[in-house]
C-alpha cells in the first residue's frame, strides 16, 4: 500500500528567472488546452510525443503537457462532450526525471534565450519541520511550479509506503458545528474535538469585517480576507485531523468511520442561526483530512449511510429526537446527542464509493 501526498516549497527566483517561469506557465497553459481543443475536434486521445508538440517548452515539459491534456479529454469524453474544461491558472510541471531538490535549491530545465538550460533556482521548506524533511526521502513525484499570492511554490508529490494495520477495533466520527468531531471507540471511549464556539465567533468577525470593507466597496481587501479566513478554517481542519488519528493510534484502532458526506447541508443539525455557518464550512475537506493522515498511519477509512445515526437509541435500537444537546431514550439511556451519532456511526452500514464535496 502507499499514500500520495503534496510537499510545500517557497521558491525565491530571481527576476529574471521569474519572467521565464512566468511565460513557460502561459504557454503551458495554453498548449494543454490547444491539445484538449484538438482531441475534441478528433473525439480520439491523440497519441503525441514532444516533437509533435509545437511549443516554446524544454521536452520534459512537453510530456507533461500531453498528459494533463489526455487527463482532461478523458472528463470530456466520460462527459460525452458535454463539458470541455479550459485550464486558468497557471502552472508549469516537470516529472521526477527532470528535476532534483536538495533542500535548499531546485535544479530544473527551464527556457533561457530560446534554449533549454539547466537551472538552479533558490528555495525553502514552507513548513521546516522533521515531518516534511522526512517526507522528502520517500519517492518523489512530479513537480508543478505554481504563484500563490505573490509568493512561488513548488508542490512535489511525494508517494509514502504504508502497512495497513490488521485487527477489528472501530472508530466512529461525527462531524458537527456547535462541535467539531466526536469519536466513540468500541469500549465507549469518546473524546469531543475542536471548539465550536470559537470557530463561531471567528467566523462572525470574518463576516462583520467582510460587509465593512463591502460598504467601501474595497474589493481586494475583501480577496485577501477571503483568503485569509480559507486558511484558518485549513488549519483548524488540519489540527482536528491530526488529533482524531493520534486518538485512533492511541487506542489501537484499525477502522475510522465518518458519514458519508452527500447532502450534509440539508442532513446536518443546526439551528437557523447557525445556517450561514454550516454553509461556509468545509466538512469535506476536513473528512479528506482525517483520511489522508489515517492512511499514513495504516488506519483504513470507511464511510457509512448516515440515515438516523442521531436519532437511533444505540442501546435498544428505537428512535428518538433529541432535545438541545441531549439524548434520551425511555429504555433509561441518555448521551450527548453527538456522542450518540458518533456511536452509531461506528456501527452503521458502509456505503461503496465517496462522497460529493460538500
Amino acid at each position: 500500500m502507499s499514500q500520495t501526498l503534496t510537499v510545500n516549497i517557497k521558491l525565491h527566483p530571481t527576476k529574471e528567472q521569474e519572467s521565464i517561469l512566468k511565460d513557460m506557465m502561459a504557454t503551458y497553459i495554453e498548449t494543454t488546452n490547444r491539445l484538449v481543443s484538438d482531441m475534441v475536434k478528433a473525439e480520439v486521445t491523440l497519441k503525441l510525443t514532444s516533437k509533435n508538440v509545437s511549443s516554446p517548452l524544454p521536452s520534459a515539459v512537453k510530456n507533461q503537457v500531453i498528459k494533463d491534456a489526455q487527463s482532461v479529454f478523458r472528463k470530456v469524453k466520460n462527459s460525452k462532450y458535454k463539458v470541455v474544461p479550459v485550464l486558468k491558472k497557471p502552472y508549469c510541471t516537470w516529472n521526477n526525471q527532470n528535476y532534483s531538490f536538495d533542500f535548499e535549491s531546485v535544479f530544473l530545465p527551464i527556457m533561457v534565450d530560446g534554449k533549454v538550460k539547466r537551472t538552479e533556482i533558490r528555495a525553502e521548506m514552507v513548513d521546516r519541520d522533521n515531518r516534511n524533511f522526512s517526507l522528502l526521502n520517500n519517492k518523489l513525484g512530479t513537480l508543478r511550479i505554481t504563484k500563490k499570492s505573490n509568493k512561488w511554490m513548488a508542490q512535489i508529490a511525494v508517494t509514502i509506503p504504508t502497512t495497513e494495520k490488521t485487527g477489528t477495533k472501530v472508530l466512529g466520527v461525527d462531524l458537527g458545528l456547535k462541535v467539531p468531531a466526536v469519536a466513540s471507540t468500541d469500549c465507549d471511549k469518546v473524546r469531543f474535538f475542536g471548539n465550536g464556539r470559537e470557530n463561531k465567533c471567528m467566523k462572525r468577525k470574518f463576516r462583520a469585517r467582510r460587509k465593512e470593507l463591502g460598504q467601501k466597496k474595497k474589493l481586494n481587501a475583501i480577496k485577501e480576507l477571503d483568503n485569509k479566513e480559507q486558511r484558518w478554517m485549513k488549519d483548524k481542519d488540519h489540527k482536528v485531523s491530526r488529533e482524531i488519528v493520534d486518538f485512533a493510534k492511541e487506542n489501537n484502532i484499525s477502522v475510522i468511520r465518518l458519514e458519508k458526506l452527500a447532502n450534509i447541508r440539508q442532513t446536518a443539525r443546526t439551528s437557523r442561526k447557525n445556517n450561514k455557518n454550516l454553509h461556509t464550512w468545509s466538512f469535506y475537506r476536513l473528512a479528506l483530512f482525517i483520511e489522508y493522515k489515517a492512511k499514513l498511519e495504516g488506519i483504513k477509512v470507511e464511510y457509512v449511510n448516515p440515515a438516523h445515526t442521531s436519532q437511533t437509541c444505540p442501546s435498544c435500537g428505537s428512535r428518538n429526537k433529541a432535545k438541545d444537546r441531549t439524548y434520551s431514550c425511555s429504555c433509561g439511556f441518555n448521551k450527548h446527542r453527538d456522542v450518540v451519532g458518533a456511536m452509531n456511526i461506528r456501527t452503521a452500514p458502509v456505503v461503496d464509493g465517496k462522497s460529493q464535496s460538500a
